[in-house]
Order: C-alpha cells, then structure tokens, then sequence
C-alpha cells in the first residue's frame, strides 16, 4: 500500500479517517489527470483491495464531495477529484467533461456548462455535457 502525506492531508482535510486503502485509492486519483472507473482502479491496485472495499471507498469519498460523477458516452461510470465548489453540502459540476475517442480516457474542462431553458415541469438535477473527440496528448 501507498502512504503519502499529500493524501493523507486531503483526508484529514474531508475529515475522513486515513486508511490503507483510502490511502490508496485516494493517490490514484491524485496521480491521474482524468476520471477513473471502478474497473480502472481495481486495474491498477492489481487486487490489493477487494471490489467491496472499493465501492464503498468510491462512495465514502463522494458522500464527503471528495469525488465527483462522470458519465461517460457508454453511460460508464466514472469517478474525478472534485474541485474547491464542492463539499460535503453539495456537488457543483456545471462544467464539461471530454471523452477522447483515441485514448478513451475522459477529463473535467473548467468550461461552465452553458444554461440551457427547460420546458415548463421540467427540473432539471444534474446537468451532463459530453464532449468528444481527441485529446491534447492523442493528437500530437
């Protein structure tokens, strides 16, 4: 297992409970600039933890506002380090995501979504905006 003080830190600073396998998980995240599925985190800790103890974890970190949703074009779930707008309180991601069709990988652009009108009745919860293509890395 990872120790590291920066996660360490951020845990202390979500008032979560510095564990080995949040540790873990929690560095994954820290070292990727995109989001990360359930799948793509038990990949890369080669079955340190079990998948229970990641979905729990994943849920913990989003309860807190640690972690944030990312939908993806095959309505995959997928999982990014929140910014400062979110907390425990709420999540605040009105900003778009990008999936590159060459590398598959999926990042949060800081481009606020932008306001859309919805018909009378309608509520809208959670605001998703996908966009794809290819990405900074994949095309030069």
């Amino acid at each position: 297992m990872i120790m590291n003080a920066p996660s360490d830190r951020l845990l202390k600073t979500f008032r979560l409970r510095s564990t080995p396998s949040r540790q873990e998980i929690l560095h994954l995240f820290l070292n990727k600039d995109y989001a990360l599925s359930h799948g793509d985190i038990e990949k890369e800790i080669n079955n340190e933890l079990d998948r229970v103890t990641v979905y729990r974890t994943l849920k913990t970190f989003l309860d807190k506002g640690l972690i944030h949703k990312v939908l993806d074009d095959e309505g995959s779930l997928k999982y990014a380090l929140c910014n400062d707008a979110c907390s425990k309180t709420g999540h605040h991601h009105d900003h778009v995501h990008f999936k590159c069709t060459s590398c598959g990988q999926t990042n949060c652009l800081e481009i606020e979504v932008p306001v859309v009108k919805l018909p009378k009745g309608y509520r809208a919860s959670e605001v998703n905006l996908l966009i794809q293509g290819i990405c900074e890395r994949c095309s030069q």
